[in-house]
């Protein structure tokens, strides 16, 4: 990677950038369709693995990526949002995309982008989305390198998110529940509804538990499509987990074997619920669900599956950890993790929001393990005002200082945890702060104590 190659690929995050933001989607996705049409539908050249749902989504997109890579294909994973850098949402082999390889994919596309938002301005349309630009951009990235599998995480909802312009070979649904209610409905039926959308005809469904009115719309989008579908308890399931080095020991009942006591370098009993999902996923990807994972390659897959933001260890002396959790059910499962993995008397709580979050839904969710919470404000024009969540806290009875920005709330927890025995340090509340954290723990000048 040369300086030119990162200013090329610098340029092509300010060209997206310029773009309506992430936030801006409609209930569409042929504007998306039309530019692959223009490129020969790149996406059309690779296996693809169509990752659903409301929490879990990233994780056990990386899972199934580390599980089909260790059978020896080349692959590609496609995420969002991302942490510190946009290629980190272009993955190929395991690695962020190479700042030459997306720039040269812009290049590729570009001339039709203008063609397609030239089109739309003379129906009344607005250009396309930073979002849309970034799917076609993916795929076509993919094509080039080429790949042989994408394991494709949704952005929103399903049925007219920009990647469903992708047909999945497999459909997997993490847990659905409520979140973006304005975009895709105010009960998990609804929005379950929406999600189906990506179950394609003949394809193989793999879920994970669900409230039992997302199961049942799940059930008929599948017989509707003729798409097999499997659920956990009945189709597949983790049959135990236990704490260990570094993570955890999981048995899994998978599609078409069991597996005893494999090693998952990740924290939180809801990995091992990610991981039995995606091994299900990559029986019916690769074995059509009927041919267990080598042994061989599933220690591989298991072992090497990172989950970067997701209860990630960044900080010793005293510990401090890192979490997106950005919605009730996210912070739900924290709390849970942090009771079930680590042994420390006393958290506290750095946290930060956005606005078009449950603000309220988050504290009530981390509020059982908080002794004493840092409230601060994500960097970001969408950030809820640190105020209105220290005042969420102390409605919960909690202890909360109020802090401007990341950096003074992670001194004052760490300083904090310092000050007694058997007490760590989570960050936690939107991906963006999860971000931050991880540059900043990566900063030269705060590194003493923070790496792990």
């Amino acid at each position: 990677m040369t300086d030119r190659d990162t200013a090329r690929a610098d340029a092509v995050y300010a060209a997206l950038l310029e773009r309506q933001g992430e936030r801006w989607v409609q209930p569409r996705v042929e504007r998306t369709r039309r530019v692959l049409e223009l490129l020969d539908d790149p996406q059309k050249t690779y296996r693809v693995v169509h990752v659903t749902g409301t929490n879990g989504k990233t994780s056990t997109s990386r899972l199934i990526e580390s599980l089909v890579r260790a059978h020896g294909l080349r692959t590609g994973l496609f995420t969002s949002p991302h942490l510190e850098r946009f290629t980190e949402r272009i993955m190929v082999d395991g690695e962020p995309i190479a700042d030459a390889a997306v720039a040269d994919a812009w290049d590729e596309i570009e001339p039709f982008v203008g063609l397609v938002d030239a089109e739309l301005e003379a129906a009344g349309d607005a250009p396309l989305t930073f979002f849309e630009l970034l799917t076609v951009l993916a795929f076509v990235a993919f094509a080039d390198a080429p790949i042989d599998v994408l394991v494709l995480e949704v952005g929103m909802g399903g049925s007219w998110d920009s990647t469903n312009t992708a047909d999945g070979d497999v459909a997997v649904f993490t847990p659905i529940d409520i979140d973006h209610a304005d975009r895709l409905g105010s009960t998990i039926a609804e929005i379950a509804s929406v999600k189906a959308g990506i179950i394609k005809d003949g394809a193989a469904v793999v879920s994970a538990r669900q409230d039992a009115s997302a199961e049942a719309v799940l059930r008929d989008a599948a017989a509707a499509r003729g798409a097999t579908i499997a659920f956990e308890g009945d189709g597949f399931a983790l049959v135990e987990q236990r704490l260990a080095v570094g993570g955890q020991q999981v048995t899994v009942r998978g599609l078409a074997g069991t597996y005893e006591e494999e090693y998952l370098p990740l924290y939180g009993g809801h990995q091992g619920f990610n991981a039995a999902l995606a091994i299900a996923a990559v029986e019916a990807l690769i074995g059509g669900g009927e041919q267990p994972v080598a042994a061989d390659v599933l220690a591989e897959g298991l072992g090497e599956a990172t989950a970067p933001g997701r209860l990630q260890l960044v900080g010793i002396a005293p510990t401090v950890l890192v979490d997106a959790a950005h919605n009730p059910h996210g912070a739900r499962a924290l709390a849970t993790a942090l009771r079930e993995s680590f042994d420390f008397d006393e958290w506290g709580v750095v946290v930060g929001v956005l606005a078009d979050k449950d603000a309220g839904g988050i504290v009530e969710g981390f509020a059982p393990v908080a002794t004493h919470v840092f409230a601060t404000s994500p960097a970001s024009d969408r950030a809820e005002d640190a105020e209105r969540l220290a005042d969420l806290a102390e409605g919960r009875g909690l202890p909360v200082t109020v802090h401007g920005d990341l950096a003074q709330a992670a001194e004052a927890a760490r300083a904090w945890a310092a000050a007694a025995d058997r007490r760590a340090v989570v960050i936690a509340g939107s991906v963006v702060l999860a971000g931050e954290a991880l540059a900043l723990a990566n900063a030269e000048d705060w590194k003493s104590g923070w790496t792990a």
